[in-house]
């Protein structure tokens, strides 16, 4: 484990590298600390999975330039009484992040043998998100709650991620509902399997009542495609018995743009989303 630098007051950040895995090739994992942690040591915090773990905290590390300042979000959060804090454990993506995030249950099916063509043509292989959650359920977080001072359980316990990260987040809530309470998702890819996959998810959700589902989109560059699905999935969300307000939030952001400067000026939305539900 390395223990990395933040900024004066930020919380504290452990690095594992190449975390081995039975599921998945080794990645490295950043488990992010609140200040609190190392100040009041009776305490136990939340835990927020993320994904595209590196460019949550450093911006030299970001894939932009830019990183989301989780960080900051979340201090932010805290001196305003919203949360005492939160464990935030980011996963790093790796060459094949598409294969990595999309789910695969579409893709295992004879209907989705279009959408399974085109990550074979085009994305470089067969998704294999059912071993990345694996990964994330089965070994990373029983890591964390062993060795950090987690609430376990399944009500503070939570997933999000943008893009492909927003749908593997979905898809998590949907695979491992015992597992996560919530899921924050961002600039949601819906196109990476159209109607299908919109259809597909929005067939699998949980029983409605306990679990929160956060949503949101821009209106420019990738994001300015994402609108009719997302009225889709919204719609099913509804017909499915969840109740916009209290079990799930999708929230439009004019202007907004697909990249790690947008997700990071409204980053403190979807943590409140989950920190405060």
């Amino acid at each position: 484990m390395q223990t990395v630098s933040l900024s004066d007051g930020a919380g504290y950040l452990h690095r594992y590298a190449d975390f081995p895995s039975q599921y998945f090739q080794p990645r490295t994992v950043d488990v992010w600390l609140p200040p609190a942690y190392s100040i009041d040591h009776a305490s136990h915090f939340p835990v927020i999975y993320m994904h595209d773990g590196q460019n949550l905290f450093d911006p030299a590390i970001a894939f932009t330039g830019t990183d989301w300042g989780v960080d900051e979000a979340i201090n932010r959060l805290t001196a305003k009484g919203v949360t005492s804090g939160a464990i935030v454990v980011g996963v790093w993506n790796g060459a094949l992040r598409w294969v990595d995030y999309m789910p695969q249950r579409l893709t295992d099916l004879p209907e989705g043998e279009t959408v399974l063509d085109f990550f074979l043509q085009e994305k470089g292989g067969r998704p294999h998100s059912n071993r990345y959650l694996q990964f994330l359920v089965d070994e990373i977080k029983p890591f964390i709650d062993t060795n950090y001072r987690s609430l376990p359980d399944q009500a503070h316990t939570y997933i999000m991620g943008s893009s492909m990260g927003g749908l593997a987040s979905l898809y998590a809530l949907e695979s491992y509902p015992e597992v996560f309470g919530a899921a924050a998702c961002l600039s949601t890819h819906w196109p990476a399997g159209g109607d299908l996959l919109v259809d597909d998810l929005a067939a699998h959700l949980p029983v409605p009542g306990i679990h929160r589902l956060y949503f949101d989109y821009g209106t420019a560059t990738l994001d300015e495609l994402y609108e009719p699905f997302q009225l889709r999935f919204d719609t099913q969300l509804q017909k499915a018995g969840y109740l916009r307000g209290r079990d799930w939030v999708t929230l439009k952001f004019e202007g907004a743009e697909h990249n790690e400067a947008a997700w990071r000026q409204r980053v403190e939305i979807p943590l409140r989303f989950l920190l405060a539900g």
